[in-house]
């Protein structure tokens, strides 16, 4: 073996030896094993919400060999995350890469399906920005691998060659695909189930259609394709901030407004205060403040 490949493979051997004491093994009464990564040295864990069976009787393999029962912190189906508890201090937390992440950079999966550690080695396939999950939760980054996916394989961090977490790795979102949650999404969603057990949504209380403008409204709109509204909640946030069927959402608190999808993930984590509504009602653009109320 030449110099180079062997200080390729002994980097890659200390990055999975820098990392394993934090993949632990997670436990429920008749599912397989899945992995998790030790999000706090005070014991919270994130996993994938689609490993856990139920809320109760599950367990927590440390490295160390050590078995912890764990209580669910909260649970965010949309995004496939879940945060666990356990009753510890001073776990190991590895050391998070930047969201520098790049096409056909070197990667190794890590998992816990047993007592020891397995690794994969790939390579990042594809990257995206924002991205929409089909179960609706905001993926603030898509990456995916050539990494294989094995049982054990979700809830277990995607590292870098130098031993750094770039994100948890999940085979429930697109099923058979290895999906990668950058850390910037676990670290918005694990506060969130940290702070409420699930991510608040905010709800308008209103139906809608895409449809795209007449060439003179998209020219004083600013947009092409808008959401109009087709119902409007009696008593809801819409009809009290003045919502009338038949305008035309464009923006909420800023963000332009052209899909549904769209105003699902405008609406993630603005609820209970006010925002401003653009609407197009007649041809002409018009602004309105609205307080989504709190919806799971």
């Amino acid at each position: 073996m030449s110099n180079a490949a062997q200080d390729l493979s002994n980097a890659l051997a200390d990055a999975v030896e820098r990392v394993s004491a934090s993949v632990v093994r997670i436990e429920t009464a008749r599912r397989r094993p899945a992995s998790g990564l030790i999000w706090s040295a005070e014991g919270l864990i994130v996993t994938t919400a689609h490993g856990l069976e139920r809320e109760e009787g599950v367990e927590v393999s440390l490295e160390t060999g050590q078995v912890h029962a764990a209580t669910l912190v909260g649970v965010d189906l949309s995004s496939d995350l879940a945060l666990l508890r356990i009753d510890a201090v001073g776990l190991p937390v590895a050391e998070r890469a930047s969201d520098e992440v790049r096409r056909g950079q070197l990667v190794l999966a890590l998992s816990r399906p047993g007592r020891t550690v397995r690794s994969n080695l790939g390579v990042v396939s594809a990257l995206s920005d924002q991205w929409r999950a089909p179960g609706g939760g905001k993926i603030e980054r898509y990456i995916q691998s050539d990494v294989s996916v094995e049982p054990g394989f979700s809830g277990g961090p995607l590292v870098d060659a130098s031993g750094r977490v770039i994100g948890l790795n999940s085979a429930g979102i697109l099923r058979g695909t290895a999906l990668t949650l950058a850390n910037m999404t676990l670290e918005r969603v694990a506060l969130a189930l940290l702070s409420h057990g699930q991510i608040q949504r905010g709800y308008l209380g209103v139906s809608s259609t895409a449809a795209r403008l007449p060439a003179g409204q998209a020219q004083i709109a600013g947009q092409r394709v808008g959401l109009v509204v087709t119902g409007v909640q009696e008593g809801g946030p819409a009809e009290s901030a003045g919502v009338l069927l038949g305008d035309v959402l464009l923006s909420f608190d800023g963000e332009r407004i052209e899909s549904i999808g769209d105003l699902q993930a405008a609406l993630e984590e603005r609820a209970q205060r006010a925002v401003a509504l653009r609407v197009l009602r007649a041809g002409t653009p018009l602004d309105l403040s609205v307080t989504p109320s709190t919806r799971s």
